[in-house]
């Protein structure tokens, strides 16, 4: 019933019939299943392939917490990835901490979030144009990275999809039954829950209502549910507001680039986003100039490319540095169906079917070339965070070391970069090894990671173990002379990606 409501809101041609119109809305929901099945297909490929990182294991070490643990340290730290983390607790319980089973809903997601375009392409153009969107959405390199992303940012892309859908359909139906703008406040204010910058959405749904002229009855209908919207989701943003010194970071990173805005923030490479934004230009400027549907649908999609990020880079630059390029992941969908939009602009101007057809070729074959070098290095063993190796780490170390060694890892380095995590991420790898370091587990404490001591103070957690296994962050190696004051020597060094793994022993 909810997706015949979804899909029956299309355009195109051909009769009225009430026969003819759940044709095509059958065939909508048919070519949005298939083009979802695609997506997730192709986010799913070399799921497996990249470690985990530290973005990663703050996901799946909160989420393997027990459910008080959990709640626990929401109450102290990332409150505002509580919902993600609560439903990878429950994902887990189910299908495991390894790198496919906690990455799979994003691939989930980046399907539905394919299958919700198409939809939304049939409200705003044609079931063809949400068809050829939704295929240009699967392979953006933002959505086949963040589609093998054990975060909530896919997630994300398809909550603003659906919203979006549900919202329009509301706008076009005149809708005047109150469950369902109380149903789409609820899913506003749920969407924000799972993805804090989701709030940005609210631009792009005013932009939707003066798009489509909607009446005053509508207006009102809609701001009565921003308003329960507001305050469901009010909570969370003042939680947001309360743990704004997580994202610190960022002030020390130069983020705010044209060169992020233009190229990393959808795109990838200079290549791919000199062939997207001409076609996003092209199709802007044709929709804001023509009738009032296609204006619409260009007010619609050009809010939803620009405000948000316009929002993000003025409070990064007056207020407080907030400004990072996975955060406007959400807008991806506006992207791929203003690309899509464009080359039909451009296809149609073309009166030569053999002109089109090589045009047609030519845009492909540039979109793949653009497109496949960067879709395989995020595939490759060292994609996550320039280099993440703790797997690779953990598999090195567990074929050298012996029952009853010691194993101790850099403490110089930031927490989401810290080599340790990889004995939390792998434990198994572990097994039979002694964290002398360790002090107290993550899951015992209303904290992200682990609480360790210094190699320097270990004093008698060193006795009785005459091999020690380092692991270093980098070509530094402070723990390796610290235990060489203390009389192990090295026995032999080996280099992983990023991180050097040493073998001291004593007499």
């Amino acid at each position: 019933m909810v997706t015949t409501t979804l899909f029956a809101s299309g355009r195109g041609p051909g009769p009225d019939s009430p026969e003819a119109s759940d044709g095509r809305a059958k065939r909508a929901r048919l070519a949005a299943v298939g083009v979802g099945a695609l997506a997730a297909s192709i986010s799913l490929i070399g799921i497996a392939t990249p470690s985990f990182w530290g973005d990663e294991a703050a996901s799946v070490l909160t989420g393997s917490r027990s459910l008080p643990s959990l709640l626990g340290v929401l109450g102290h730290i990332d409150a505002v990835h509580g919902v993600y983390y609560v439903f990878l607790h429950l994902w887990m319980q189910l299908f495991g901490t390894s790198e496919v089973a906690v990455r799979v809903p994003s691939a989930i997601s980046v399907g539905l979030a394919a299958a919700g375009i198409v939809a939304l392409g049939r409200q705003l153009f044609w079931t063809r144009t949400g068809v050829f969107a939704g295929a240009l959405f699967a392979v953006l390199p933002i959505v086949t990275r963040m589609g093998i992303e054990a975060r909530s940012y896919a997630m994300g892309m398809a909550a603003a999809v659906w919203i979006t859908v549900a919202l329009i359909a509301l706008i076009r139906r005149n809708e005047s039954r109150r469950r369902f703008w109380v149903l789409y406040a609820v899913g506003l204010a749920a969407s924000v829950y799972l993805f804090l910058f989701l709030v940005l959405l609210v631009l792009v749904h005013l932009a939707a209502v003066i798009g489509h002229r909607a009446p005053h009855a509508v207006w009102r209908r809609w701001l009565r549910a921003l308003l329960l919207a507001v305050l469901l989701m009010l909570p969370i943003l003042v939680l947001g507001f309360f743990e704004r010194e997580q994202i610190d970071f960022l002030a020390h990173r130069n983020y705010a680039t044209a060169h992020s805005v233009l190229v990393g923030q959808w795109f990838g490479t200079p290549l791919f986003a000199l062939l997207a934004w001409p076609l996003i230009a092209l199709s802007i400027v044709l929709l804001l100039r023509r009738g009032s549907s296609d204006r619409a649908a260009g007010l619609v999609l050009t809010a939803w490319l620009i405000a948000p990020t316009a929002l993000l880079l003025a409070a990064n630059a007056w207020v407080t540095p907030v400004y990072n390029l996975r955060y406007l992941a959400f807008c991806a969908p506006a992207v791929a169906l203003l690309m899509a939009r464009g080359v039909e602009a451009l296809l149609s101007r073309v009166r030569s079917v053999h002109i089109r057809s090589l045009i047609a070729v030519v845009i492909t074959a540039s979109l793949v070339a653009a497109i496949t070098p960067g879709y395989l290095a995020q595939r490759s063993p060292f994609a996550k965070d320039g280099g993440s190796d703790l797997r690779q780490t953990a598999q090195l170390v567990a074929s050298h070391a012996t029952r009853g060694d010691a194993v101790v890892f850099d403490q110089q380095t930031k927490p989401s970069r810290s080599p340790r995590l990889a004995i939390d991420l792998y434990p198994k790898l572990f097994a039979g090894l002694d964290d002398i370091g360790l002090v107290a587990p993550f899951a015992q404490r209303d904290a992200l990671w682990d609480q360790v001591i210094p190699v320097a103070e270990l004093g008698d957690r060193l006795a009785f173990h005459p091999t020690v296994w380092v692991v270093e962050l980098g070509a530094g190696h402070p723990d390796v002379n610290a235990l060489q004051g203390r009389g192990y020597a090295l026995q032999a060094t080996f280099p992983v990606h990023r991180m050097v793994v040493y073998k001291l022993s004593k007499e």
